[in-house]
Order: structure tokens, then sequence, then C-alpha cells
């Protein structure tokens, strides 16, 4: 009877341990979140002033004018069509900014796709293409003229 009773007794104070090693578990993982957050928030307020010092998550509002983007990519239509990857590494070098970051150059990326089809609606550029998924931009005289 007492062999019973202590495994009874070691199996409930297992359980016990179980489920406040789930429990400690819990805990660290929101810790480990929370401090991840506070560790970027420390990232974003430290940033420096000079060109490419800031991360690859910063907004790139920070980094541009308004209507910036735009203007410079209207610009180098003026030398022929580009793609958005072309583009965008114009401006990161435009910018001083690192042209090998490739998390930066996406995100560039996606902010000309926005500025060249805003420039579209305004007739100040066309799509003339898409090669392999990337888009050609030209600038509406250049596309008349090659017809």
């Amino acid at each position: 009877m007492a062999e019973i009773r202590t495994v009874t007794t070691l199996t409930k104070k297992r359980d016990e341990i179980s489920a406040a090693i789930a429990n400690y578990e819990k805990r660290l993982a929101q810790a480990r979140a929370d401090l991840a957050h506070v560790t970027a928030t420390l990232t974003i307020f430290e940033g420096g002033g000079e060109p490419g010092s800031h991360r690859v998550y910063v907004d790139l509002l920070r980094v541009f004018r308004y209507g910036e983007i735009g203007a410079l990519c209207v610009a180098e239509l003026a030398n022929g069509e580009r793609t958005t990857r072309q583009l965008a590494d114009m401006l990161l070098r435009h910018k001083g900014l690192d042209p090998k970051d490739r998390v930066l150059a996406k995100t560039l990326c996606l902010s000309v796709v926005h500025s060249m089809r805003g420039m579209t609606q305004r007739r100040k550029a066309i799509l003339v293409t898409k090669r392999a998924g990337v888009c050609v931009w030209a600038l509406p005289q250049a596309a008349l003229r090659c017809q």
C-alpha cells in the first residue's frame, strides 16, 4: 500500500512541476518578445543623421521628401527606359545608401512602384511592359517616338 501512495504522490508532484515549467516558458517567451521590442525601439531612436546609417526598417518617408522619389525617377527616365530595380538602385546611390543592401532595395522598389503608378495616373510616365515580373517605365514622349 505504501508503494501506491508513493507513486501517486510522485505523479502528482511531476504534474505540478511540469505545469510550473510550462508557465515559466510562457512567461520567458513573453519576456523575450518584450526585450526584442524595446531593443528595436532603441535602435530607431539611436539612428544617426548620416545617409546610410538608417536601419532598413526605418520608414523611407524620413529619407525622401514628399514627391522626391517620383521626381527623381522621372528625371532618370529622361535617359531612357528603366526597370523598377534600376530606378531603386539609382535612388540608393543618389541618397548615399548601400546599393548592396537587398532588403532596403526591395523596400525601395515597392516605393518606386507606388510613386510610378501615381506618375502614370498623372501622365508623367507610363508602364511600358513587364519583364520577368519587373515593371519597365518610360516617359510618355519617349514611348511615342519608339512607335
